[in-house]
C-alpha cells in the first residue's frame, strides 16, 4: 500500500491518494484543481472507491464534487461539519475567497464518532481530533503505517486555532491524546507542507511537550 501527495490550489493544500496493489484508491481532501487530480488518477489507471475529508474548510473541499461526479463514489465527513459543505459562511470561502464561494453537495456518509471504516480492502481507524475545527478527524491506516491528519499536526508546527470553532487547548489535547498514542514510526500526512512522523514531532515540535 502506498500514497501520493498532490498539493492543489493557491494554498497548496495536500490531497492524498492511498492506493493498493489492485489499483484501487481512496482520496483524501481534494481541495481544488479537480482536473489535475482526475488526470493523475486516469494516467495511473486508478479506481477511486471513496473521498474522505479530514475537515470541511474550503481549501480541502473545492474539488469534491468533480471527483465524486466523475467516479460516482461516496464522500465521508464528520457530523459536526456536515453542514459546512453547503454553507460558504461555515467553510470559510465566503470570508477568504475573493471571487467565488464554495458549495459542495451533502456528504454521502456522516461519521458520527470514532469508528472503524472498511472501504474495499482499506481499513481506517477514525480519530476525532478537533481544535483546528470542531469536526476535524484523522484517519489512521495501520497497513500503510500512516495517519492522514489534515490541518491538525504539521512538520514542526500545528494547525491554526483562530478560525470559528477552533481551540488551542483542544488541538493540543487531540494531538497528545490521539495522534501521539500511535506508533512512533507512523507517517503523518499533513494538510499542508511536507510529511513527518509521530516520533519526530514528539521529539522536536516546539508547540508540544
Amino acid at each position: 500500500m502506498k500514497w501520493i501527495q498532490l498539493p492543489l490550489g493557491p494554498l497548496q493544500t495536500n490531497a492524498y491518494i492511498l492506493e493498493n496493489e489492485q489499483n484501487e484508491c481512496v482520496i483524501f481532501d481534494p481541495g481544488e484543481e479537480g482536473d489535475k487530480l482526475i488526470s493523475y488518477l486516469q494516467d495511473r489507471q486508478l479506481k477511486p472507491l471513496a473521498v474522505l475529508l479530514t475537515h470541511a474548510h474550503f481549501d480541502h473541499i473545492g474539488a469534491v464534487d468533480a471527483v465524486r461526479d466523475t467516479y460516482t463514489i461516496p464522500v465521508y465527513i464528520h457530523k459536526d461539519e456536515k453542514e459546512w459543505l453547503t454553507d460558504p459562511s461555515l467553510n470559510g470561502s465566503e470570508l477568504f475567497m475573493m471571487s467565488e464561494s464554495i458549495r459542495v453537495k451533502p456528504a454521502d456518509y456522516v461519521i458520527s464518532g470514532e469508528e472503524q471504516l472498511e472501504i474495499g480492502s482499506f481499513h481506517f481507524t477514525v480519530l476525532e481530533t478537533p481544535g483546528h475545527s470542531p469536526g476535524s478527524v484523522s484517519y489512521y491506516c495501520k497497513e500503510a503505517e500512516a495517519v492522514i491528519s489534515g490541518d491538525v499536526l504539521f512538520q514542526m508546527s500545528i494547525g491554526r486555532t483562530d478560525l470559528p470553532g477552533g481551540s488551542f487547548n483542544e488541538l493540543i489535547e487531540s494531538i497528545e491524546e490521539k495522534l501521539f498514542t500511535l506508533p512512533d514510526d507512523t507517517a503523518v500526512l499533513c494538510g499542508h507542507g511536507p510529511e513527518t512522523t509521530i516520533a519526530l514531532e514528539k521529539a522536536n515540535n516546539p508547540f508540544l511537550s
